[in-house]
């Protein structure tokens, strides 16, 4: 069901220049500096509802209506996403598996088949390409549209009404090309309000809002809905006595940049205003490079937490060089065992892809956080995720940077004699047979795991078009039972990424 809000005056709100837009893009830009802004609500944003849970539902029948968990199953896992049905008990994102399986019991918990979701992504981008030239992948389930360069001839006035309607016939062609998935979409004059507009009426639902109507419809909605306002600024901002859109409207720039720093504080105030002028980019830059890794029970050796980490350092260092890409700001990722996330940075006075120059800095961050007076301990009383990153990105490298890092075993790290004294880290113990994951049999046809152990398999037979299906079990070493791979579709712009690449799962919406 399409709705719009507000009235459909095309005037722009009101402010310090009118219908201008403050901004402060460009290195001499400032309070004051003015840029065109839209006049018609013509940015579109699209999220795939629950897209992970979704996808299973569509493809188990059985599963249909009742709750499913994807994610992490063991007893180290975490949710990427839940269905609607399972967040009734409760069941969100980046909730533990563990807690997740106490407040909904009888969810279906399935480890993700990412090569299905890529499949329903690259139908929904190439669905949204028809529409308009210029697409912006967020995720995979995710996108900005700029509707101002459709050639629809629909669209020709940019009304409210011809964008309501342009929009209705998008949604319908998203559940067509990916065989019954809904998504949520906002329309509007920018991105942030088309993203705003996007959670008004989820699932499966459109809100466009009307341009001049942006600051009455977030007035009354908390400062969180604000990007970049997590719990720690929220605290702040509420503790000046700010817990609504309209109080922080209220509140002056250079306050706002007194209590949450100056970005921060500029940015507040403009998106405050809804003001918003960020395009539509179809090519998106990658913005960071990074690998990480999760252990089945808790590190405690700070050598071996070394050694894992100056690995990763390797990995990203390799893909920077694959990628034509170098980096200045190095950080490392640490995850405790109480689910708290911890990370420290360096910046490097030149960009670099030296995997030796990457774990250099990688140790001594790791040295920092250990002699902490509060990480240390923390460190030592366990760890469940390490990763390392790059960020600052640059087409290019500075020659003989720390030349006296020769990129040799000892300068890199952890030397291979060295390595040998280390135990292996912790990996989570698997059948092969994940829940979830597609299967063949030769003789009962396709199904998919339903679960697994001392030493059975049981399957489900069931696929997209069929009715729910019988359940069977096998031994684990049954010749005829076999994993099914999707079929792989030419190669194509994969809209999820590096990160989403490396096998792990975002939360979509």
């Amino acid at each position: 069901m399409a709705r719009a809000v507000g009235s459909l005056d095309p005037a722009l709100g009101t402010g310090p220049h009118g219908g201008g837009l403050w901004t402060t893009r460009g290195p001499g830009a400032g309070l004051g500096s003015v840029r065109d802004v839209r006049r018609e609500a013509s940015v579109l944003h699209l999220d795939l509802d629950a897209f992970f849970a979704a996808v299973e539902q569509r493809d188990k029948p059985s599963l249909r209506g009742r709750p499913v968990v994807v994610g992490g199953t063991g007893g180290r896992g975490v949710v990427a996403t839940a269905s609607y049905e399972a967040r009734i008990y409760g069941v969100r994102s980046a909730m533990s598996t563990r807690e997740a399986r106490s407040r909904c019991p009888h969810a279906a918990f399935l480890s993700g088949r990412f090569g299905a979701y890529r499949e329903a992504s690259r139908a929904v981008m190439g669905a949204l390409r028809e529409a308009s030239p210029l697409v912006e992948p967020l995720s995979l389930d995710e996108a900005f549209v700029d509707l101002a360069a459709s050639p629809d001839p629909t669209l020709a006035d940019l009304s409210v009404e011809s964008v309501t309607a342009f929009a209705e016939r998008l949604r319908a062609r998203v559940t067509e090309v990916t065989d019954g998935l809904t998504c949520s979409v906002g329309v509007a004059t920018s991105k942030f309000m088309a993203k705003v507009a996007s959670d008004l009426d989820k699932p499966d639902g459109l809100v466009v809002v009307a341009p001049g109507t942006e600051r009455e419809l977030l007035r009354p909605m908390s400062v969180t809905v604000i990007p970049g306002v997590g719990p720690a600024t929220a605290d702040r901002l509420r503790r000046a006595g700010v817990q609504t859109v309209a109080d922080l409207e209220q509140v002056s720039q250079e306050e706002l940049v007194r209590l949450v720093g100056s970005a921060h504080g500029i940015g507040l105030f403009h998106l405050a205003r809804a003001h918003d002028d960020r395009p539509v980019v179809a090519e998106r830059e990658t913005k960071s490079v990074s690998v990480e890794g999760t252990y089945d029970s808790d590190l405690s050796d700070l050598r071996l937490m070394e050694h894992l980490l100056v690995r990763q350092s390797g990995e990203v260092a390799a893909r920077l060089a694959k990628a034509g890409l170098s980096g200045r700001t190095v950080t490392i990722k640490v995850r405790l065992h109480d689910f708290t996330t911890t990370s420290r940075s360096a910046t490097l006075p030149e960009p670099t892809d030296s995997p030796a120059v990457v774990a250099r800095v990688v140790r001594s961050l790791l040295a920092e956080l250990a002699a902490g007076v509060e990480t240390g301990p923390a460190l030592r009383a366990g760890v469940r995720l390490l990763g390392v990153g790059v960020s600052g990105l640059a087409d290019w490298v500075q020659d003989d940077l720390f030349a006296d890092l020769d990129g040799s075993d000892e300068a890199a790290g952890t030397t291979d004699e060295e390595a040998e004294d280390l135990p292996e880290p912790p990996r989570a113990r698997s059948s092969g047979w994940a829940p979830g994951a597609d299967v063949v049999h030769d003789e009962h046809g396709r199904g998919w795991v339903w679960g697994s152990g001392r030493g059975v398999v049981t399957v489900r037979f069931e696929t997209r078009e069929s009715p729910a299906g019988p359940v069977r079990s096998f031994p684990v070493d049954d010749p005829a039972l076999h994993l099914w791979q999707q079929p792989e579709d030419e190669p194509t712009d994969d809209p999820g990424g590096p990160a989403a690449r490396e096998g792990g799962l975002s939360a979509p919406g």
